[in-house]
């Protein structure tokens, strides 16, 4: 089994900035994709920001310029360095590893989610 454990989420005011971290623990064979997303109230999860096996990113436009996320494989964690904070970037946010636990077997693993919250 994979078990994520998140954290660095929290209250700021708009413009302030918090860094998201996820670390996997387990039978982890190998990393995939890593990935970020958020759910706000009475909305539906949403991509934040992935990172592939080589460490290209991808962003949603929404965050493009404003968040950075990157990657440590030796400690099999993930992170979402959050600038410019706004108040609609309020959500919980999740991780989302994609990993071997043995050869060829490709499975999704989500974090628990943690809670982000920017004042105005």
């Amino acid at each position: 089994q994979v078990r994520l454990v998140e954290s660095g989420g929290g209250l700021v005011q708009a413009g302030g900035s918090l860094r998201l971290s996820c670390a996997a623990s387990g039978s982890i064979f190998s990393l995939n994709a890593m990935g970020w997303y958020r759910q706000a109230p009475g909305k539906e999860r949403e991509l934040v920001a992935t990172i592939s096996t080589g460490g290209s990113p991808n962003y949603a436009d929404s965050v493009e310029g404003r968040f950075t996320i990157s990657r440590d494989d030796a400690k099999n964690t993930v992170y979402l360095q959050m600038n410019s904070l706004k108040p609609e970037d309020t959500a919980v946010y999740y991780c989302k590893i994609r990993a071997t636990t043995k050869p060829g077997v490709l499975y999704s693993y989500w974090g628990q989610g943690t809670q982000v919250t920017v004042s105005s």
